[in-house]
């Protein structure tokens, strides 16, 4: 993976992320100045709508290193960083799904089960997603208690 494409999936990931921590802070954490508020913060339904927005980007940029990096990894059985990966591949399509889910679900029970598979699995794939690519780094130079990458 060249380096414009890491950073463009990386870019996406982190306005997902920031938007979706952001909003979920207002949401569930922010105190409405206004008992009679129907957000509990200004921002909020922006915030939202830039989350909503960004997350088909953060979608397209994995898609784009699908099959060169995430398929091809998965079937050759490369171990460098297996976990962090597969965390990150088996998180990836509950958070997707639920997030397009929660946006269509009318019935609150469907809306409650959605919201708390996205906020799951979301919060899995930001603990994970910034652990991943340093993993390899920290092993291509040799890290504490990893030997240095052999140049092929």
């Amino acid at each position: 993976m060249g380096r414009a494409l890491a950073w463009f999936v990386h870019v996406s990931v982190a306005l997902v992320a920031v938007t979706g921590l952001v909003y979920a802070w207002m949401r569930y954490l922010a105190e409405p100045s206004d008992p009679f508020a129907v957000v509990n913060h200004p921002w909020q339904p922006h915030v939202q709508a830039a989350h909503v927005l960004a997350a088909p980007l953060s979608l397209f940029a994995v898609a784009l290193i699908w099959r060169d990096h995430v398929w091809a990894r998965f079937r050759s059985g490369f171990r460098a960083h297996r976990r962090s990966g597969l965390t990150l591949l088996v998180s990836l399509a509950p958070m997707a799904a639920s997030g397009y889910l929660l946006q269509v679900s009318v019935d609150e029970t469907w809306r409650q089960v959605w919201i708390v598979v996205h906020v799951a699995t979301s919060l899995a794939w930001v603990a994970v997603y910034p652990w991943h690519p340093l993993v390899r780094r920290r092993r291509r130079r040799g890290g504490p208690g990893e030997p240095p990458a052999r140049s092929a």
